[in-house]
């Protein structure tokens, strides 16, 4: 078995002391080193094939070069690109992603949180939480360094990496309003996530806006972002009795489930109901018809949550002030929307 590189061993190489070594190798103290120094000792321990202990490190720095990143439902296809990013962004700076996957329970995510916290990690990417997080509120409070992404917490001490859901739904009313459409219901999220809670707002403010008529007929509230609530929600609509002719759906998922049980009631899409989504998730553009969507940046999103808490974790605890990132989003208009037909929903 070979034995492993040590800095000793680089230093030997080299000539220089241990301490020379380890400045040369850390690019914050590399200029405390003259440049020929520097490089013959970053050639050499290429060349000897030098690894840093990470256990060292993180007894001599109090770092781990860790990153816990927290998702609601690593099964939810918007997602992976939103980790390739994190992962990307993080590699740069020589920092791995743990991932850990709550499903969508705060319980299960305040656990996991503290545990990935208590393995010392270095800070928190976080894309599950709710709108009032007691869990999150708490760590940041006691100075953990932790970045929101795709969804914000309701205190502004939080950092966050979100998308503009206020001009995402403008442009999707918009659209349908350009296609003659007048009577327009809604299937939002749960109003416990800012995702839920600020589609819906944006979907009234700018429903208001148009001039169209409203009314608690035209909404129904999903419990969770999935199919199955899609499903749910379309039938309670139906129910309700109002005239509709398109749906505004709170994500992709939604509207997924909603065309299935409109199809099942003999209402086809988008001849009888127009359907929209929002996120525009991988294969959404397969579908029969293809989903017009709002497409958010999922990858650029998890690439700059981690570059917000990488220079976070460079920064002096006292200095640190919270930012919030608001990323463009834009509309991709496809088939599951079309302009309004004189007898759809007669």
């Amino acid at each position: 078995m070979q034995r492993r590189i040590t800095l000793k061993d680089v230093a030997q190489a080299v000539g220089v002391h241990v301490s020379t070594v380890s400045r040369a190798l850390d690019p914050k103290t590399r200029h405390l080193i003259t440049p020929d120094v520097a490089r013959r000792i970053l050639s050499a321990s290429e060349s000897l094939g030098y690894r840093q202990n990470a256990a060292a490190y993180s007894l001599r720095t109090n770092r781990t070069r860790a990153i816990g990143v927290v998702l609601p439902d690593i099964t939810n296809p918007i997602f992976p690109p939103l980790i390739r990013g994190v992962e990307d962004a993080l590699a740069a700076h020589d920092y791995v992603a743990i991932l850990a996957n709550t499903d969508s329970d705060m319980q299960r995510e305040e656990s996991i949180s503290e545990t990935l916290r208590a393995r010392g990690v270095d800070g928190l990417i976080l894309a599950s939480v709710e709108r009032e997080d007691d869990a999150t509120a708490r760590l940041s409070q006691e100075g953990v360094s932790i970045v929101t992404v795709n969804r914000k917490v309701d205190d502004p001490g939080v950092s966050s990496v979100v998308h503009d859901d206020d001009d995402g739904i403008r442009k999707i009313l918009d659209h349908l309003f350009s296609l003659g459409h007048r009577d327009i219901a809604k299937i939002a999220g749960p109003r416990s996530l800012s995702t839920g809670d600020d589609r819906y707002r944006a979907f009234q403010r700018h429903r208001a806006t148009l001039g169209l008529d409203g009314g608690p007929a035209l909404v129904a509230f999903a419990e969770n972002f999935n199919e199955a609530e899609g499903e749910r929600c379309a039938g309670e609509l139906l129910s309700a009795g109002a005239r509709f002719t398109a749906v505004v759906c709170a994500n992709d998922r939604l509207a997924i489930g909603a065309i299935a049980a409109f199809r099942e009631r003999g209402l086809a899409c988008p001849q009888n109901i127009s359907v929209t989504g929002y996120n525009d998730m991988p294969m959404v553009d397969r579908l029969h018809p293809p989903l017009t969507t709002i497409r958010i940046q999922q990858y650029r999103a998890g690439f700059a949550a981690a570059e917000l808490l990488h220079a976070m974790l460079q920064t002096v605890p006292d200095l640190r002030r919270p930012q919030h990132v608001l990323l463009p989003v834009e509309l991709v208009v496809r088939g599951s929307a079309q302009p309004v037909q004189p007898d759809s929903r007669s």
